[in-house]
């Protein structure tokens, strides 16, 4: 027969052990995920209710707010779709944005970083210099726009002045141009989005150990093979965090489009954003609806699988 002392000892230790048992999966930061329970509810009623009802009613011919059952007699199926891409004016936004896109990624990255390189070399006024390369990223949009217009306008802007200079055959006129003027686009953006990368990539660089170029300076290592090998790869979550921020703002463009070009000349610089818009709050609801989804399922497909392999990635 054990002894009470051993049974004494016995509960005790089953105590014990209950209490170093961790709590339910469930149960874990609850706090936490009390805290955060108000967010996910806006997320689930209005970010992802404001998508089914998107995809929904572009399945209708619904020119106004739809106030009947969208599976009745406005349904369509997929017309909305086929009338999009059969679209001259949408063609030419898809096309113009892909070109933006490209350009505005690659300079705004390659300006960006290599201003990045020069202000990590300690150089003189740096604070200067930096607030001086950051500043066009605290301006708006709209004000960027309209400055690079009168910047860019033959009348008075670039072109007047070289010519009253002497160059009387200097020719820029870009922004009048059918063919060119989304280049006109491309130079705003990157004006207005280097100095923010710059700012992205300093902060990482800044994070380097010294030891690395000690170790690199030692080996006899030339520093732009130190670069390309070493700090680069290990800038890498910089460089993410900062393609996505520039990725989402080219996808979004509007109002430099707006305020610089308005679209024109004739269709030639219009962007998915503006379609987007007139159709849905002045010519067709349904149609800037079916727009809206295209410009959706295209990010998706690729942040989607980007996503799943960086994350996926770090799980294993």
């Amino acid at each position: 027969m054990a002894s009470a002392a051993d049974t004494v000892r016995t509960v005790s230790a089953v105590k014990e052990i209950d209490t170093a048992r961790p709590p339910l999966r469930l149960f874990r930061n609850a706090a936490a995920k009390l805290a955060m329970t108000p967010m996910i509810l806006t997320v689930i009623f209005v970010f992802i209710g404001c998508i089914i009802w998107t995809i929904v009613y572009s399945l209708t011919k619904s020119r106004v707010l739809p106030a009947s059952d969208p599976f009745g007699k406005d349904f369509v199926g997929l017309e909305q779709y086929v009338r999009l891409f059969a679209s001259s004016r949408w063609q030419i936004s898809i096309t113009n944005l892909a070109v933006y896109g490209g350009l505005a990624l690659v300079f705004v990255f390659v300006v960006g970083f290599i201003l990045a390189v020069l202000m990590d070399q300690k150089i003189r006024f740096e604070n200067t210099f930096r607030t001086i390369f950051l500043y066009p990223f605290a301006l708006s949009f709209v004000i960027t726009g309209l400055v690079w217009q009168w910047i860019l306008n033959p009348a008075f802007g670039l072109q007047k002045s070289m010519r009253d200079l002497g160059w009387e055959s200097f020719t820029f006129d870009w922004i009048a141009n059918r063919q060119m003027v989304v280049y006109t686009l491309v130079i705003a953006g990157v004006w207005q989005g280097t100095g923010l990368v710059m700012a992205l990539m300093l902060a990482g660089l800044r994070g380097v150990d010294d030891e690395i170029w000690k170790a690199s300076r030692v080996d006899g290592i030339p520093k732009w093979r130190t670069y390309v090998s070493i700090v680069i790869p290990m800038l890498r979550p910089v460089f993410v965090t900062a393609l996505v921020i520039v990725a989402a703002g080219i996808v979004r463009t509007y109002d430099l489009v707006v305020a610089m070009t308005g679209g024109g000349p004739g269709l030639s610089s219009q962007f998915p954003t503006m379609y987007i818009y007139e159709f849905m709050f002045v010519a067709n609801l349904s149609q800037g609806l079916a727009a809206s989804v295209v410009l959706l399922v295209t990010v998706a497909i690729i942040v989607v699988p980007w996503a799943f392999w960086e994350f996926g990635r770090r799980r294993t």
